[in-house]
């Protein structure tokens, strides 16, 4: 999610546990690796490498979780938006198939990093719901749980009745339940895991933008406005939200507006009938719109768009149209707290992994689905340059970077047709 857009985080920033103590970068220090970016990633980067014994310094331009990680809905799901098969199509049945176990475990990976190290950011683990919307979005879904039942995933497609009694709505013909994924709050997941990564003796300065990098007799120097790091390797953990030294990470994704907004706490029949399981869930319309509780009771409601010029008065009110259609029990709805971002989309909607430059590695393009993912590839990443695991244990290839095609006028359509069809509905 790019961010200079909004800098709120809304309702997250709101609610989460206050940001461990931290300072900017104002000297010249010397690290086995440095991770530039604090999201998901590279804090799960930088703690598997602190854990592991690996020198590590990580470098954020603002603050911890300030990009997609403390603006997301929260949803901790397994798979990325593109069906199983098409990602073993796509990839070859070697890398697809291992990308998909990856996927599948890594909502695993986050609720025990959460157990572990005492996270306090409201994990629920009741799964998430896919939701169908008419004949073709529950044919959708077939085919999504048969590919996923197939390799032995504990998904269940739901019929109408039964995902009204989970969803507390009536209007969608079916869903798909996946009892690996759930939700948890963004913002407070990322500031838990930069303090188990400070706890390990991993190094976090926050409002140092990297300026450059360039090799030094073999190794790396990293430098901000006020200091530098000098290291043998370097993670570009900054997916969507790139600038700095290595800019083609960003060049190579299209970025998609998506916005939430969210009420006061729902009580009484609202709140005993809407998500009573609390599964995060998401329907199947190309603009998507979707909805999840908080601890609190809060519907926190979204889709594609930008909360920006017109498209902050269009947005907000099709939400709430669209709420009192999906929830009529709720009654009048009141918007107390709005953020948006942008979604990193590659050409495929499956990630990539680079290598840089010498020593330099990412994984980005996480369409959409950062929480788990991003906590997967940095543990895996921080496994890389311990030498534990090889190119032939990844995931993913390596791949050049390479721009999108009309970047832009498909950015412009994104933002622009999420107004025209919000403002058509509503």
């Amino acid at each position: 999610m790019s961010d200079a857009i909004q800098p709120t985080r809304g309702l997250w920033e709101d609610t989460a546990p206050r940001e461990s103590t931290t300072t900017m970068l104002r000297e010249t220090i010397n690290a086995d690796a440095v991770v530039i970016g604090a999201g998901y990633t590279g804090l799960s980067a930088a703690l598997h490498l602190a854990l592991a014994g690996v020198s590590v310094v990580v470098l954020e331009s603002f603050d911890v979780g300030y990009g997609g990680s403390g603006r997301n809905v929260g949803l901790v799901n397994a798979g990325m938006w593109v069906s199983p098969d098409e990602v073993a199509a796509t990839l070859g049945a070697e890398y697809g198939e291992r990308l998909l176990r990856v996927l599948g475990d890594a909502p695993k990976l986050v609720f025990e990093l959460v157990d572990r190290y005492g996270i306090q950011c409201e994990p629920v683990r009741t799964g998430t719901l896919h939701c169908a919307v008419g004949g073709g979005g529950l044919a959708d879904l077939e085919r999504r749980a048969a590919q996923w039942q197939a390799r032995g995933a504990p998904v269940q497609l739901l019929s109408a009745a039964d995902s009204a009694v989970k969803l507390g709505t009536g209007v969608y013909t079916g869903s798909l339940w996946d009892r690996r994924a759930g939700t948890i709050q963004p913002l407070a997941y990322a500031r838990g895991l930069a303090r188990a990564a400070l706890q390990a003796r991993a190094r976090l300065y926050t409002n140092s933008p990297v300026l450059s990098a360039a090799q030094d007799h073999g190794d790396w120097m990293v430098r901000t406005d006020r200091g530098a790091v000098k290291a043998s390797w370097i993670v570009v953990a900054t997916d969507a939200y790139g600038t700095g030294p290595w800019p083609d990470i960003n060049r190579e994704q299209v970025h998609l507006p998506y916005f939430n907004v969210s009420p006061q706490p729902l009580d009484g029949r609202a709140l005993e009938s809407i998500l009573p399981g609390r599964q995060g869930a998401w329907d199947t319309q190309k603009v998507l719109s979707s909805f999840r509780l908080d601890r609190a009771g809060r519907l926190i409601f979204g889709s594609i768009g930008a909360l920006s010029g017109a498209g902050q008065y269009v947005h907000t009110a099709w939400a709430k149209r669209a709420v009192r259609r999906l929830f009529p029990q709720i009654g009048a709805v009141k918007w107390e707290r709005s953020w948006y971002g942008s979604i990193g989309m590659t050409a495929d909607r499956l990630p990539r992994f680079h290598k840089l430059a010498p020593n330099v590695i990412s994984f980005s393009g996480y369409n959409g689905r950062g929480i788990a993912p991003g906590t997967a590839f940095g543990r895996l990443l921080a496994q890389y340059i311990a030498g534990k695991i090889s190119d032939g244990d990844l995931p993913l290839p390596v791949t050049a970077v390479r721009a999108q095609a009309l970047r832009s006028l498909k950015q412009s359509f994104y933002r622009l047709g999420s107004q025209i069809v919000h403002l058509a509905q509503h």
